[in-house]
């Protein structure tokens, strides 16, 4: 399986990518605000790459629940010092976390070969003609409703199979917009527009997405259903990364780059040791 970003291929089998994540916002759950500053998320960025990260995830609007959304004019203002200040610094591919079409299409030009789309469930084209034109790769991710009302009370009669059967449809979608399948990486969006049992259910079912025509990504760093505060759920997130592995994600999306790379490399020794022994 191949996915193709631009003038980026990762080609699988292979060692789980890392995304790891920089939070150009003054209002990051995670983070709150570390890395606003462009100097420091330039920093930021180029240390995670350093930690092993295959893919850099700039995003410069926050979509935590509740969140207030950004203008463009603004997430611009945020994203693109950033990009620029990595121009020629990084051999890594470079992810735009954004939904407006707009800011995706200036931070292609600056640079960036993948948009990461939490909105990939959008009544609008733009954004997937956009891709198609450029030939990047997409992170089509699933989300019941947009980050200010997506907690108010999420419903589903079977989450996987709703998850998947989205997917499939989006998939089409994008294949009628002319995007090809090799740009294309699925996102289940843990935590978005679900609640602690409809993401528990999904991470017991990875297993059924990963049968998907296309690579999955999984995205659970510091999230709350994880319990405790953002700083204490390190421990949780590798447990659901090393298992996702385990059931056949290709992508893991994190903040902790250094200790993700190493739980996974692990991971996977162990799980290339039992095929060996199953002969």
């Amino acid at each position: 399986m191949i996915v193709q970003c631009r003038q980026f291929k990762f080609t699988f089998p292979r060692p789980t990518v890392v995304m790891g994540v920089v939070n150009v916002t003054p209002d990051s759950f995670s983070d709150g605000g570390k890395f606003f500053k462009p100097q420091a998320a330039i920093e930021h960025a180029l240390e995670l790459a350093a930690q092993g990260a295959e893919i850099i995830d700039i995003g410069g609007e926050s979509t935590r629940p509740r969140a207030v959304p950004v203008p463009e004019d603004e997430e611009l203002r945020r994203v693109l010092p950033v990009l620029e200040g990595l121009s020629g610094r990084l051999t890594v591919p470079i992810s735009v976390d954004t939904m407006k079409a707009g800011v995706a299409r200036a931070a292609l030009e600056a640079g960036a070969s993948i948009v990461n789309d939490v909105s990939a469930a959008r009544p609008e084209p733009g954004m997937w003609k956009l891709l198609a034109e450029t030939r990047a790769g997409y992170v089509c991710m699933h989300a019941q409703g947009p980050p200010p009302t997506m907690q108010d009370n999420p419903k589903y009669d079977d989450v996987v199979r709703e998850v998947s059967e989205f997917f499939s449809e989006r998939l089409a979608q994008l294949g009628s917009h002319g995007v090809a399948a090799e740009q294309i990486i699925l996102d289940p969006g843990i935590g978005f527009g679900k609640s602690f049992e409809h993401n528990m259910q999904l991470l017991g079912g990875l297993k059924v997405l990963t049968e998907l025509a296309r690579p999955l990504l999984l995205g659970v760093s510091r999230k709350s259903f994880l319990g405790g505060h953002a700083g204490e759920r390190l421990p949780a997130g590798l447990a659901c990364a090393c298992l996702a592995v385990e059931a056949g994600v290709r992508f893991i999306r994190t903040h902790d780059v250094a200790e993700t790379v190493r739980a996974l490399r692990m991971t996977e020794a162990i799980l290339a040791k039992k095929r060996e022994e199953c002969g």
